[in-house]
């Protein structure tokens, strides 16, 4: 008798099955953005409207305009007046711009043998006859093929 006031208590009546379903509110269908959905994230409104902190792009400027400059061992033999052969490779102003052409020339250590490699103030030209150098010097600095490349680095980045 037991089992069978169990059954009875498990099957629904009418008034629950009516009662079950009922009919929803027209806001629950049309707008139910006030209810978030199982796994929805919920936060400020204001989230998707917020615009970028990202700091803006400031290059940092150098004191001066420099450029590098090769003259290559190949031309100097054919060449008519000395310097001749010399060629500006890229002029740079800011940190940013130095490093981009630093990291995509060839080191001192693959250059050729005979090969001059240049890093002077911009509108300055390696030449004794440029009258900015005309009472300068040089220096002149050898180095085992391993240590010229960070040394030619150390010595551009005084």
């Amino acid at each position: 008798m037991a089992v069978e006031e169990s059954q009875k208590s498990a099957a629904p009546t009418s008034e629950e099955v009516a009662n079950a379903n009922p009919k929803p509110h027209a806001e629950d269908v049309a707008g139910s953005d006030d209810v978030p959905e199982e796994g929805e994230i919920v936060g400020d409104d204001d989230s998707s409207s917020k615009k970028s902190s990202a700091v803006p792009y400031q290059p940092h400027l150098l004191e001066h305009q420099w450029t590098f400059w090769f003259d290559n061992p190949s031309a100097k033999s054919k060449q008519t007046a000395w310097g001749s052969s010399m060629r500006s490779i890229y002029t740079f102003s800011t940190v940013e711009e130095f490093w981009s052409v630093y990291n995509n020339i060839h080191h001192p250590s693959k250059l050729p043998g005979g090969a001059d490699f240049y890093c002077f103030k911009h509108k300055i030209e390696p030449k004794w006859e440029d009258p900015v150098c005309a009472g300068g010097g040089k220096w002149t600095l050898t180095f085992g093929k391993t240590k010229s490349d960070t040394s030619w680095l150390y010595t551009v980045c005084l």
